[in-house]
């Protein structure tokens, strides 16, 4: 009986560890969250620093070794590819799930009926934010989407030039945007490449209608402007094979060497004839190109580029409509690219870059971003990236709900009262969900240097009057106001998974009662080894 109750005292003990654990790096990026949020300076292993205010940013570079931290941060990150936002949000609001959740263990109470709790009130959340919470939204009107993306970048350091980062990102997904069989897709990380050149205005970004490389001619003859090109593109070398394995040469006579070479002259001479007899204008090619190659390929007006990565040979193939080659001898007339309007070589600033733009209808694009330096242009891609995931999810799903808090303050009011008509001991974690809730706007109040009190019970009591769902906190001076006024919306994809994760990462560290390590920890000299029961591995709590 005694063991059963120390291995409870122990489960109790692991638990209230977890807890301390996700608070602790809940309180690393509370205050990243809202348009006041302050930077954090992270150095790499390098010696490298970067000063930002994203949080999936942060949580990536800081070291931990406690189970439980490291997994809120995979929390993190999972939020991250899934939306795309909602990071620091899902931490905070995961963190202060578990620290509301330190009384009961303290009271002994058990995690199972926590976990209920927790559950049903992550339904009911979820119920209210899709049935009541949530507003459709026009997708062909661009100034609504416009101002509902803006509320997202607003938070951010980009905020100074929030319109035409809005503006770049709405393109982009637009121009990626592709619908067959009635399933959209949107793969912004596979067909929305952002370039960044050091140098010039942060106003001189753009969207190219079309792919940008870092490439330049392999042969000072060939053409570096074409206007409506015919593009094929190739997986495949433009110089001879050597052999796939060990291979030996024996040359018996003088003629042999002579006779190899020839061979080899033979065999780009016919692949070049092959590509040669499609008259194309313009050949991009995964692999190399010999000397020999080029010289074939410029006497026939044709421009060649070499070495271009896998991932940019699909851009180009979707942007102009070419299908990539694997064999010059397999190539159709099917298989060339006739979208492209211009193909141009430009020097922007040190280095030369290719231009394949002006398509018909490009399903992939290049932003092109400009910036002071290296840092800033880091920072402002991190930010683009964030609205260009907002715009995908507004896309996904148009429906918009409030910001600012607001959602979660009327979760916060609704789910208290639900509270009183449950009956047994679930009531109070049921309610400490409700009051968990509240972290987000009280932490956008906090961040401010706002009177965190005061105008928490105001807002309590906005919403607690009914019809004031829009009511929430104005991130820059800190008081109440209407969302819809001020126009702070965010995406119900964001906002339903931040809560989701949030909870769900919450029950996961709940329900664990002890950390065993595989790792066969160093004896010290002179000591014997005791050897666990189950093996050598020393099996003990981390």
């Amino acid at each position: 009986m005694n063991q059963q109750a120390a291995k409870k005292e122990e489960g109790r003990k692991v638990q209230l560890e977890n807890i301390q654990a996700g608070k602790t790096v809940a309180d690393v990026i509370r205050t990243c969250l809202g348009p006041r949020a302050m930077l954090k300076m992270l150095m790499d292993p390098m010696g490298g620093i970067v000063m930002t205010s994203d949080g999936n940013a942060i949580l990536r570079e800081i070291m931990v070794h406690h189970p439980a931290a490291k997994s809120l941060i995979e929390t993190a990150r999972s939020q991250d590819e899934e939306v795309g936002d909602g990071t620091t949000s899902v931490v905070i609001l995961a963190g202060e799930l578990l620290a509301v959740a330190s009384p009961f263990m303290e009271q002994k109470e058990h995690p199972v009926v926590v976990i209920g709790a927790y559950l049903r009130a992550l339904d009911d959340a979820l119920t209210a934010i899709t049935e009541d919470i949530a507003q459709p939204i026009d997708t062909s009107d661009k100034e609504a989407l416009l101002s509902s993306l803006q509320a997202v970048v607003g938070t951010k350091m980009l905020r100074k030039w929030s319109r035409l980062a809005c503006e770049i990102a709405l393109d982009a997904v637009q121009t990626v945007f592709m619908e067959e069989h009635g399933t959209k897709e949107i793969d912004i990380k596979r067909y929305a490449k952002v370039e960044k050149i050091p140098g010039g205005e942060l106003e001189d970004s753009k969207v190219l209608r079309g792919v940008m490389l870092n490439k330049d001619v392999t042969h000072s003859s060939m053409r570096r402007r074409i206007e409506k090109p015919r593009i094929i593109l190739l997986d495949c070398n433009l110089e001879y094979t050597k052999g796939e394995s060990k291979t030996d040469v024996e040359f018996m006579k003088d003629q042999d060497f002579t006779r190899v070479l020839q061979l080899e002259e033979e065999y780009i001479k016919r692949i070049c004839d092959d590509i040669i007899a499609h008259k194309p204008d313009l050949i991009i090619t995964e692999k190399g190109v010999s000397d020999l190659a080029q010289h074939y390929l410029a006497k026939h007006n044709i421009t060649a580029l070499r070495r271009v990565r896998k991932s940019d040979n699909n851009r180009i193939a979707r942007a102009c409509g070419a299908t990539i080659v694997n064999r010059t001898d397999e190539i159709k007339e099917t298989d060339i690219g006739t979208g492209c309007g211009l193909f141009e070589i430009r020097k922007v600033g040190d280095e030369y870059f290719t231009f394949i733009e002006e398509c018909d209808s490009p399903k992939a694009c290049t932003i092109l971003l400009r910036g002071a330096s290296k840092d800033i242009l880091m920072e402002v891609e991190r930010n683009l990236q964030d609205a260009m995931h907002a715009a995908r999810n507004i896309l996904l799903d148009p429906r918009l709900v409030p910001g600012g808090g607001a959602t979660e303050m009327e979760l916060s009011v609704r789910l208290s009262e639900l509270a009183k008509s449950i009956e047994g001991v679930s009531q109070w974690p049921y309610k400490a969900v409700a009051k968990a809730i509240e972290v987000i706007p009280r932490t956008l109040i906090q961040n401010c240097g706002g009177n965190t009190i005061r105008t928490l019970t105001a807002l309590r009591a906005k919403h607690a009057a009914g019809n004031n769902v829009t009511w929430g906190i104005d991130g820059d001076t800190g008081e109440i106001a209407d969302m819809k006024e001020v126009g702070v919306w965010e995406p119900i994809r964001v906002k339903s998974q931040t809560i989701k994760t949030a909870v769900e990462t919450a029950i996961m560290l709940l329900r664990i009662d002890k950390i065993v390590s595989g790792i066969k920890r160093p004896v010290p000299a002179g000591a014997q080894q005791q050897q666990a029961p189950g093996g050598p591995a020393s099996m003990g709590p981390v």
